[in-house]
């Protein structure tokens, strides 16, 4: 391989944010300047999660390093440990893969202990979806967490932009890309609903919902008392089949777990239930949906560019810059029932196809390719200040 090629690692821990970074991914795969490092850690290489890697491994992709760190536990005490592991993982994994350059999305634990283990070896970061609020899940402070450690920043929206340079980050290295999932609707082609049923072996021959529910992690209610209001709204809409989700590993989202798996049991032939549809069969059924309910970022950020309403449930994504296509409501059964009948008025479902998504047009990928190619060494040795050290001299 040329000395000239620029090592560029990516991590993805979870389902969603691969689905995120995926033509990025490709545009830096492809690129004879840049050679592709794919770390996977995280319910990528969970059972209970679907073991993801594969679908990673099937979309093309080598992955460079694995970092198991998820204990089987959703404990606060399990998902701080699960952090220390994944700092012990990643120490290897960099040291082996030498990045000039990492690229990390997002707000969650395993990212945390990602963007950690690159600062203290002194590599930069490339940090996307920064300067984004989120007040009931402590996502929020990780998030900030990883802007402070983070050397260039792609963020999805001009408000998110001032952010992080309210948060001290110098203004030349923060720039408005848009949201990087969003290219999927200008570079990927999406399934026909006959495509899709085929392919979930499972028939959609009526009206029918995706929902994906998290656990609020700085939430009063326990996840699994709030996921029981969302199925009880539900079960108001009978007629309506429904496309159940797996949440991430979150604190007490097993609980969710069995749940939904129970609900399909009980509703077989309108429910069905998955641990990740994967990107393509996700947007594709957000094309055909009447609505997307729960709580998850991707209601927020891609649904709109689709046309589709979206119910946002309780406190989780408080703060987030959102389109008027998504109605916010609590998280009791009558404010989520009340907030599906807007969602399905012919009213409603007329504006929500027309809105624009304050989160750009789908041509986030270039930029950060951009990004990439235009960093300079001294400018990262300027910002650590420090001495040039090499990862591998980090025992």
């Amino acid at each position: 391989m040329s000395q000239l090629k620029k090592n560029v690692a990516v991590f993805t821990g979870t389902r969603a944010e691969y689905g995120l970074l995926y033509w990025i991914l490709k545009d830096i795969q492809r690129d004879p300047a840049l050679n592709l490092q794919l770390v996977v850690s995280g319910t990528h290489l969970s059972p209970s999660f679907g073991m993801t890697y594969k679908n990673i491994e099937n979309d093309g992709f080598h992955i460079a390093a694995t970092v198991e760190m998820l204990l089987s536990s959703d404990s606060a005490i399990g998902t701080a440990k699960s952090t220390g592991l994944g700092i012990i993982g990643f120490t290897d994994a960099f040291a082996r893969l030498q990045p000039d350059v990492i690229i990390i999305l997002g707000d969650r634990f395993e990212a945390l202990a990602a963007a950690q283990t690159a600062m203290l070896l002194r590599i930069p970061i490339i940090h996307l979806h920064g300067g984004e609020i989120t007040e009931g899940a402590y996502d929020d402070s990780i998030r900030h967490a990883i802007t402070k450690m983070s050397y260039l920043h792609g963020v999805s929206t001009e408000e998110h932009r001032h952010r992080v340079i309210q948060l001290g980050e110098a203004p030349e290295r923060v720039e408005n890309i848009g949201a990087v999932g969003l290219d999927h609707l200008t570079k990927s082609t999406l399934m026909s609903l006959s495509e899709l049923s085929c392919s979930l072996n499972f028939s959609l021959n009526k009206d029918f919902f995706i929902v994906t529910y998290h656990p609020e992690t700085l939430g009063e209610v326990s996840p699994e008392v709030a996921f029981q209001e969302l199925l009880d709204a539900l079960n108001q809409y009978p007629n309506h089949q429904v496309i159940l989700t797996f949440p991430n590993a979150d604190d007490g989202g097993s609980g969710i777990i069995r749940m939904i798996e129970d609900y399909r049991t009980a509703h077989p032939e309108r429910v069905f239930a998955i641990a990740s549809l994967g990107h393509i069969r996700y947007l594709s059924a957000v094309k055909h949906c009447a609505a997307v309910i729960g709580n998850s970022s991707s209601g927020i950020i891609e649904v709109p560019s689709l046309g589709k309403p979206t119910v946002n449930i309780g406190i989780r994504q408080k703060g987030r810059v959102s389109a008027s296509s998504v109605i916010h409501c609590e998280s009791s059964q009558a404010s989520i029932t009340n907030a599906i009948a807007r969602a399905l008025s012919q009213e409603f479902r007329q504006h929500a196809s027309q809105v624009t998504n304050p989160y750009g047009k789908g041509d986030s990928s270039a930029r950060v390719l951009t990004m990439i190619k235009t960093l300079k060494t001294p400018a990262t040795k300027a910002f650590f200040d420090v001495d040039n050290i090499k990862v591998s001299e980090v025992k």
